[in-house]
């Protein structure tokens, strides 16, 4: 009996892992990580798939969170998990009330980039492409910086 119970569980876990969540939007950390409530009131933190913005403490990290609150905060949202990440967050595209991916309007306004590590979406390169073009967002920098190569900056200075 115990093992059949077992079993269950690991089932039912592997069958849940790339689950659809569906929630009301409670916390916004930065451009590209949030906190979810689901229906169940459990409380599931959310990095958004495909895409890096600026952490909060570089160049337009703040107006991308600015920018993702307004989009997201307090909102009734979907996410279709792809995986969980190393923090054990859910990772998701994220689908808003009207519709429309998160995932791409960050991309398609310039305040992410691509993540192509972990998307190979050509759609999604191309919305990045022309935001650059356009120069919008943090395309309007003369120096924007990718995350994880600022990340791997601050993490040397850290070592030394």
């Amino acid at each position: 009996m115990r093992t059949l119970a077992l079993f269950i569980f690991v089932l039912a876990s592997l069958t849940n892992s790339f689950a659809q969540l569906k929630g009301k939007v409670v916390g916004v950390h930065d451009g590209d990580t949030f906190t979810l409530l689901t229906q169940d009131k459990l409380q599931v933190k959310v990095r958004v798939h495909g895409v890096d913005c600026p952490e909060l403490k570089q160049d337009f990290g703040r107006v991308t969170k600015q920018f993702a609150s307004d989009l997201l905060f307090g909102k009734e949202v979907v996410v279709n998990t792809t995986s969980k990440d190393k923090y054990g967050r859910a990772v998701g595209i994220v689908i808003l009330p009207n519709g429309r991916s998160f995932n791409e309007e960050l991309l398609r306004y310039g305040y992410a980039w691509h993540y192509v590590k972990y998307d190979k979406n050509p759609y999604w390169q191309r919305l990045e492409d022309e935001a650059r073009k356009q120069r919008l967002g943090l395309w309007k920098l003369p120096n924007a910086q990718a995350p994880w190569e600022w990340r791997k900056e601050r993490k040397k200075k850290k070592v030394k």
